[in-house]
């Protein structure tokens, strides 16, 4: 997964920044200070849960972590929105910012069943049926847009319509919604191209075997500010059924999933994952929605 905040967006959120200073792993006040104890209940003492190991809340991600999900591959420094959205459950959970414990584990491997070596892990993980099979899921905490980006001069750098783009050639992540989005949402009349990663994928932009790729709107943030040259979002393709989710994922059966989604469904109650959007993902400026 790669991902992954722009110049552009830090630039645009650095408003916001102080004002979210709390979510950093630091005791200072942050958006929620103090209302951790409001995520309690029977089973969820705050602080005082069933976590692997007492006091402390251990978090899974990936190594390394990209941006715009956490910042400078330090998941413990919480920037990114990853980070920040971790740092802010824990809270919630009862656990200050020196009593968590990040973990490196593969995505692969926080999905594949069996026992976990962390409380909670959170790495891009869209909720599906098959996974639930393996893994519990805490509610949403991030709803995906899938989204076109070229570079400056494509054939495809203006178009406003998904009819416009039936005859580019197109690629993605094998796998990936992404993929699907292609298939079943633009169908392109020439096949569309597969790529192990998204690396691949966007080598394949840069050389001009493809008119552009699709990704994830935060990746697509990222990939056309900082790694691509000239590199430009044609825009965001529609919503089809439920969107895509991301949520947190836990062993499966976990004591701690009602109280991870309890925390999660107050921090989208309260606005706090809004603001994280914001400040983070740059919500949805630049990016227009294709029709």
């Amino acid at each position: 997964m790669v991902s992954r905040n722009t110049l552009a967006v830090l630039s645009s959120a650095a408003a916001i920044l102080t004002a979210l200073a709390g979510c950093a792993p630091a005791d200072e006040a942050s958006p929620s200070a103090g209302a951790s104890a409001s995520a309690s209940g029977p089973a969820c003492a705050p602080g005082a849960l069933a976590t692997r190991t007492a006091g402390k809340l251990t978090i899974g991600t990936d190594n390394p972590a990209y941006e715009p999900w956490f910042s400078d591959n330090k998941p413990a420094n919480g920037k990114g929105f990853e980070s920040a959205v971790a740092y802010q459950v824990a809270e919630r959970l009862g656990y200050p910012a020196a009593n968590v414990v990040w973990t490196n584990v593969t995505f692969n491997n926080a999905i594949a069943p069996g026992p976990k070596t962390f409380d909670f892990d959170i790495n891009q993980f869209s909720i599906t049926p098959e996974r639930r099979k393996a893994v519990d899921f805490s509610s949403p905490y991030y709803l995906v847009r899938q989204t076109v980006i070229t570079t400056k001069g494509s054939k495809i750098a203006g178009v406003k319509t998904l009819a416009e783009l039936k005859s580019a050639k197109l690629g993605a992540q094998v796998g990936t919604t992404s993929y699907q989005a292609i298939n079943e949402l633009i169908k392109p009349g020439a096949k569309a191209q597969v790529f192990n990663n998204n690396d691949d994928a966007k080598a394949a932009l840069e050389n001009g075997q493809v008119d552009g790729i699709v990704v994830d709107l935060p990746t697509a943030f990222y990939m056309t500010a900082a790694e691509l040259d000239n590199g430009v979002i044609v825009g965001q393709l529609p919503q089809v059924g439920v969107p895509e989710q991301f949520g947190l994922v836990l062993d499966l059966g976990s004591p701690l999933t009602d109280c991870v989604s309890r925390a999660v469904d107050q921090l989208r109650q309260d606005g706090t994952l809004a603001v994280l959007e914001k400040q983070w993902l740059a919500g949805t400026g630049g990016a227009p929605e294709l029709s």
